[in-house]
C-alpha cells in the first residue's frame, strides 16, 4: 500500500509544488488566513474533498473514511510578520517564514493520496485539521477579536481544544520545517512560555530643575532588570529556562522624568513548574523594585502556550518511516527546543508528534529563509505522514501502545491554567502524570 500512495504522490507533485509555491506567496497572520483558506478548499475540492466543520474565523477541516482508528493531521495556516522578507505582505510584513505553507501543502498531498488510493474506504477515518494562528503575535488584533466573542485565546489550538475539536482522535500527526542542516527530526520537545506585560509607574517632574521631585519609573525598571540578570544564575541548564524582553516604552519626553515604563518579555522553559515559578519570582522583584524608589507596577500577563511533549511509541513510528528516505546520520533525535508552539497544549490531551523535515535555506523566522528544494519540502515528507497513517491502520496493536503510553492533562487543570488560576504545583508537575 505505501509504494501505491507513494505512486499517486509523484504523480500529483507538479500540482502540489505549484499549491506550495502560491501558498507561500500569500502569506496572512493568524486569524486572517481568508485567502490561504480559499485556495487550499479549492484545491481540495478537485478531488472530492470538502470542509466538514469550519471555526474560529480561518479555521476548517475534512475528514476521509469512518470509524476507528481515527488519526488526526494538523497543518497551521498562519505566516509570521517579518519585516524586509522578499516575500512578505507589505501591508503587515506577514512572511511564511516559519514554513507553515509547506506543511499546509504536504498534509492536502498527503491527504488527496489517501483519498485516492482507496485505504480508507477499508479502514478508519483521517481527519485533517486546518488550525489558524500558531504564532503568538499580532496580539492586539487578537485581543479585540476576544473582545467580541470570535475567540477566546489566543492561540488557534487552545481554542480548538475549549470546543472539542480534536475528540474522537486516537493519536495526531504534526510536522513543522525545520532550520537545521538535518534532512528529518523526530521526537523533538517544545517549550511551554508566558507573555508578561510589567508598567513601572513613577512621577513626571522637569528633568532639568526638579528631578527630586519625580520618581523615575526608567530608574526602576533599571533596578529590576539588574535583579533579573542576577536571578539568571540560578537557572538550571535542564530546564532550559530563557526570559527575553523589550522595552516598548521608556517615557514621554527627555526633558521629564518618565512616569510610565513598558516592559514587555516571555518566560521559556521545558519544566511547566519552573514556569510558574518563575513567572512569580519575576513578578515579586518588579513589585520591590519599584517600591524601592517609591513607584509602583500594574502588570498585564497572557498565558502562552504548554510545553510539547512527543508521544515515544508514536515518534518511533514516524522515524521508521523517516529511514526509507534517508540514513541515521541525516536525523536528528529527540532534540529538546525553546521554541514553542500551541500544538504543546494540544499534545496534553492527545497522543501526538511533530516531526522536522528541511528543503530550506536561511533562518527560520528570518528575512532569508526560503524554500531550495521543494521535492523535500513539499513531496517526501508527504509519503512519510502517508506511511505512518498506513501503519496505525494496518497495525491495531500500535494506537494500543500509543494510548497507553499517553497520560492526559485534567481538564480542570486545564481550565485553572487558562483562567490564570494557578492550582497546586503538583497538579502541574511531570511526576504526576499531568502531561
Amino acid at each position: 500500500m505505501k509504494t501505491e500512495i507513494n505512486k499517486i504522490i509523484d504523480a500529483q507533485q507538479d500540482e502540489m509544488i505549484a499549491l506550495g509555491k502560491e501558498l507561500f506567496m500569500h502569506p496572512e497572520l493568524g486569524y486572517k488566513e481568508f485567502e490561504t483558506k480559499k485556495m487550499i478548499l479549492e484545491e481540495l475540492a478537485k478531488y472530492g474533498i470538502h470542509a466538514e466543520a469550519e471555526y474560529f474565523e480561518t479555521g476548517f477541516q475534512v475528514s476521509i473514511g469512518e470509524g476507528k482508528p481515527h488519526i488526526g493531521l494538523i497543518a497551521e495556516l498562519d505566516a509570521i510578520p517579518v519585516e524586509g522578507h522578499p516575500c512578505s505582505n507589505p501591508k503587515d510584513h506577514a512572511a511564511h517564514a516559519c514554513g507553515h505553507s509547506t506543511q499546509v501543502t504536504i498534509m492536502v498531498n498527503a491527504i488527496v493520496a489517501l483519498k485516492k488510493s482507496g485505504l480508507l474506504e477499508k479502514k478508519g477515518k483521517v481527519t485533517l485539521f486546518f488550525t489558524p494562528a500558531e504564532e503568538y503575535t499580532d496580539l492586539d488584533y487578537r485581543r479585540k477579536l476576544i473582545q467580541e466573542g470570535k475567540i477566546q485565546y489566543i492561540g488557534g489550538k487552545m481554542n480548538m481544544l475549549e470546543a472539542g475539536v480534536f475528540e474522537g482522535c486516537d493519536c495526531i500527526i504534526h510536522l513543522h520545517a525545520m532550520g537545521s542542516t538535518y534532512a528529518y527530526g523526530y521526537g523533538s520537545s517544545l517549550a511551554g512560555f508566558k507573555y508578561k506585560k510589567i508598567l513601572f509607574k513613577g512621577k513626571a517632574s522637569h528633568a532639568g530643575v526638579l528631578p527630586h521631585l519625580g520618581i523615575n519609573a526608567l530608574n526602576e525598571f533599571t533596578l529590576f532588570n539588574t535583579a533579573l540578570g542576577m536571578l539568571r544564575e540560578t537557572f538550571e541548564e535542564k530546564d532550559m529556562v530563557r526570559v527575553h524582553g523589550i522595552l516598548t516604552k521608556g517615557g514621554d519626553t527627555i526633558n521629564s522624568v518618565p512616569s510610565e515604563v513598558i516592559y514587555e518579555c516571555y518566560i521559556r522553559t521545558l519544566n511547566q513548574d519552573k514556569l510558574l515559578e518563575i513567572d512569580h519570582q519575576i513578578t515579586s522583584m518588579a513589585q520591590h523594585c519599584a517600591a524601592a524608589l517609591g513607584g509602583s507596577v500594574e502588570f498585564a500577563d497572557m498565558i502562552g502556550y504548554l510545553p510539547f511533549t512527543p508521544n515515544p511509541i508514536l515518534s518511533e513510528v514516524a522515524h521508521q518511516n523517516i529511514l526509507d528516505y534517508t540514513t541515521e546520520d541525516r536525523i536528528i533525535a529527540n532534540e529538546r527546543s525553546i521554541a514553542g508552539g500551541d500544538v504543546g497544549d494540544v499534545s496534553c490531551f492527545y497522543p501526538m508528534i511533530q516531526f522536522g523535515y528541511n528543503g530550506f535555506s536561511g533562518a527560520i523566522h528570518g528575512v532569508d529563509f526560503k524554500i531550495i528544494d521543494t521535492y523535500k519540502a513539499f513531496v517526501e515528507p508527504a509519503k512519510i505522514v502517508c506511511g505512518c497513517v498506513v501503519d496505525l491502520l494496518e497495525k491495531p496493536e500500535l494506537i494500543q501502545q500509543i494510548k497507553a503510553c499517553h497520560h492526559s492533562m485534567d481538564k480542570e487543570v486545564y481550565q485553572a491554567y487558562l483562567q490564570g488560576k494557578w492550582v497546586e504545583k503538583e497538579l502541574l508537575s511531570k511526576d504526576s502524570n499531568s502531561f
